[in-house]
C-alpha cells in the first residue's frame, strides 16, 4: 500500500492528517482574527483588505476549496479515531475513567466541533455568501477607498476604487444580540477546541516531550484565551456602543437614531 494510502487507512496515519489540517485551520482562524480586528481602524483598512481578498477571484476559491477539504478531513479523521478508541477500549469503565480523567476541553471536543460546524455554515452564508443578513454588500451597498490599501508595503486596492462594504455589514451583523451572542458562544467553544486540539497535534508531531510540555501546555491556553478575548471585543464593543461606525458610512446611516 502507498505512503497516501496509508495515511487514510491506518491509525497513525489519520491522526497525522487530523494534525495536520488542524494545523492548516489554527493558521487560518489566527489570520481570520487579525483580518478582523481592522474593524476597530478606519473603513479602509477592512474594506480593502476584504477588496484585496476579491480581486483574487480563482484563487480565492482555490483557497477556499482547500480549507474546506482541510475542514473535511479534520471530521472524519476526527470521526474515525473516536469509532477506533470506543472499539478498542471497549464498554467497560470507558464512560467514568475517560470521564474523570479527561480536562474540561477534552471532553467538550464533540460539542464544540459540532457548534463551531454549525458557525462555519452560517459564517460562509452571512459574510462570504451574503445570503444570511438582509443588509449584505452582495445586496446593497459598496464602499469607495479614501485611500490606498497596502499589503507588505505594495498597493494592492487604489483610492477611488469600489470595494465591497465589509465594514458596515460587520457592524450591521454584529449590532444583533442573537448573531452577537451565537457568534460569541461558537468562538468560546472553537476556544477550547483549540485548547484540546492544539496540544494534541504537538504531540502527534512529536514536539512535545515531559520536561516542556506543561509549559506548552500554558503558552496554548494563553494563546486560546487571547484569541477568544481578541474574538469577544468585535461583537462586544459593537454590542455595548462603545464603538460606533463611521461617520458617512452605510452601517452609521442605519444604526442612527431615529430622529423624532
Amino acid at each position: 500500500m502507498s505512503l497516501f494510502g496509508k495515511l487514510f487507512s491506518s491509525s497513525i496515519g489519520r491522526k497525522f492528517l487530523m494534525a495536520a489540517s488542524g494545523l492548516v485551520l489554527v493558521g487560518f482562524v489566527a489570520g481570520h482574527l487579525a483580518g478582523n480586528l481592522q474593524i476597530f481602524s478606519p473603513p479602509d483598512h477592512i474594506n480593502g483588505y476584504g477588496g484585496f481578498l476579491h480581486s483574487l477571484g480563482p484563487v480565492l476559491w482555490v483557497v477556499r476549496l482547500f480549507l474546506l477539504a482541510c475542514v473535511g478531513i479534520h471530521i472524519w479523521a476526527a470521526v474515525m479515531l473516536t469509532m477506533e478508541n470506543h472499539a478498542a477500549r471497549g464498554a467497560e469503565n470507558y464512560a467514568s475513567t475517560h470521564w474523570i480523567n479527561a480536562t474540561l476541553a477534552s471532553r467538550t471536543m464533540r460539542l464544540s466541533g459540532l457548534v463551531v460546524l454549525a458557525f462555519l455554515a452560517y459564517h460562509l452564508a452571512q459574510f462570504t455568501l451574503g445570503v444570511a443578513q438582509a443588509d449584505s454588500y452582495k445586496t446593497h451597498f459598496n464602499y469607495t477607498m479614501t485611500g490606498d490599501f497596502h499589503v507588505l508595503g505594495i498597493p494592492v486596492v487604489a483610492k477611488g476604487e469600489v470595494v465591497p462594504d465589509v465594514y458596515s455589514m460587520v457592524f450591521l451583523g454584529f449590532s444583533n444580540p442573537v448573531v452577537s451572542i451565537f457568534y460569541i458562544v461558537a468562538v468560546g467553544l472553537l476556544s477550547l477546541h483549540l485548547l484540546h486540539g492544539v496540544d494534541s497535534m504537538f504531540q502527534t508531531f512529536g514536539w512535545r516531550n515531559q520536561r516542556w510540555a506543561g509549559c506548552l501546555h500554558r503558552v496554548v491556553a494563553l494563546c486560546c484565551l487571547l484569541y477568544f478575548i481578541g474574538n469577544l471585543a468585535i461583537p462586544g464593543a459593537i454590542l455595548t456602543g462603545l464603538v460606533r461606525p463611521a461617520a458617512g458610512t452605510a452601517a452609521a446611516l442605519k444604526l442612527a437614531p431615529a430622529q423624532p
